[in-house]
């Protein structure tokens, strides 16, 4: 009973957090996720048990597939470059940069232990950036590249992490497979993705109330998460392409359900997203409390580690502006201050803590995983950092480098597309 009565505690506060965050312009996750950390101040409050391994699965599908409605097709065949530079490659360049710092500064931890940190660290969230972005009027077109970013940047990296706990169990080494587990693993996504999205278009088509729609559209990213797993597929690439081909399979004539399906949505993303960071900062309690005595001896590492996250996405970032030849390119920074805003909103979130959960106990040998406490710690604190430093900061910036986009842009092209057809 004290378990459910939190998590009702939480869905309130989350309430009051979007209107607290309306009033003083911040977002509510970020609010969310201090409450849940100043809860860890209050004498026997009770704690939320949730398996590390059930995380992702309860909370990524709805998450992912409501960030994903807003997208389509013909927009990420817009976009692929920009996936691969900056949903696989920097996960990729970051999880390298993370692992050789954590390889030097902490003893006997060992390449692959070294490497699932990395993994970890590497991925921002979308649903983080989703919701500090849309309240500081940021333009259409940063979003966007934020967006093709976060949809697809935590099967990378969950792969990567997966095979260096594998190898560090197992005590073997990281090997190219990596590679063709991604690509297999991604295929087979699409597959299931495909396949989900037409099961859902044959089901819509056969029940009548709009109602009982909306409800299988919540049942679907599940269905489609568990299925991708299942045959070791990613899946959060079949929830994002299950969202894509209902989409796709939209028709003008479905307004009114369009209408119901969105309102519905828009509650369960708004209450899915408090209840998640406020874990969030309940788990980083429990962090706190099992590793106080040794977080003053880890905090050096730490911050080291977070220094080296911003510093390898704002050189990322930087280095595709030089590459940005069109000044119309819509797909990636195009000025210095459009590589500051989005090097700072490289917010990490769920993924980030539940792979930190993830972290077997022991390895094969029944020995201690390596640094496992360092790894928590330094997960968590790059969190923090990512998260709340630019969730607070963003609307000030926003307003410093005069970046905050009223839509008259985006408005004013739509017109024109109008026009010309």
């Amino acid at each position: 009973m004290d378990q459910l009565a939190l998590i009702v505690g939480l869905l309130l506060a989350t309430v009051v957090a979007v209107g607290v965050g309306d009033r003083l312009r911040l977002p509510y996750p970020v609010l969310m996720l201090l409450l849940a950390i100043g809860l860890t101040f209050i004498p026997g409050f009770p704690d939320l048990n949730i398996a590390p391994e059930l995380i992702l699965p309860i909370f990524l599908p709805p998450l992912l597939f409501a960030t994903a409605q807003r997208s389509s097709w013909a927009v990420f065949r817009v976009r692929w470059r920009t996936l691969i530079m900056l949903a696989v490659a920097l996960v990729v360049i970051s999880t390298a940069a993370v692992a050789g710092a954590a390889w030097l500064m902490i003893p006997g931890i060992g390449i692959p232990a070294a490497i699932a940190l990395g993994a970890m660290v590497a991925p921002p969230d979308p649903v983080a950036v989703e919701s500090v972005s849309g309240r500081v009027h940021m333009p259409r077109r940063l979003t966007t590249v934020l967006q093709s970013e976060g949809l697809f940047n935590d099967a990378a990296a969950i792969v990567i992490f997966q095979a260096a706990v594998a190898a560090a169990v197992g005590g073997t080494e990281i090997g190219p497979d990596v590679v063709l587990r991604f690509v297999i693993g991604a295929a087979l996504a699409l597959v299931v993705g495909m396949v989900m999205g037409w099961l859902t278009g044959l089901i819509t088509r056969l029940v009548t109330s709009l109602v009982a729609r909306s409800a299988v559209t919540l049942v679907v990213p599940f269905a489609a998460y568990i299925l991708a797993e299942e045959v070791h597929a990613s899946g959060v690439i079949a929830v994002v392409v299950t969202a894509l081909e209902m989409q796709r399979h939209s028709r003008p004539q479905y307004a009114e359900e369009r209408v119901t399906r969105g309102a519905f949505w828009d509650v369960v993303e708004l209450l899915a997203t408090g209840l998640a960071f406020g874990l969030v900062g309940l788990e980083i309690r429990h962090v706190i409390r099992d590793e106080r005595a040794d977080i003053p001896d880890m905090l050096g590492v730490a911050v080291v580690v977070c220094v080296l996250v911003f510093a390898v996405r704002f050189l990322w970032m930087s280095v595709l502006a030089l590459g940005s030849r069109n000044r119309k390119n819509v797909l990636q920074p195009t000025s210095p201050k459009e590589v500051l805003i989005l090097t700072w909103c490289g917010m990490r979130g769920l993924a980030t803590l539940a792979l930190a959960l993830a972290l077997p106990l022991t390895l094969g040998d029944g020995t201690p995983f390596p640094a496992r406490d360092y790894l928590l710690v330094i997960a968590c604190a790059v969190l923090v950092a990512t998260l709340v430093l630019p969730g607070l900061t963003l609307p000030w910036l926003m307003r410093i480098l005069n970046a905050s986009g009223d839509g008259s842009e985006e408005r004013d092209a739509a017109r024109l597309l109008a026009k010309r057809a």
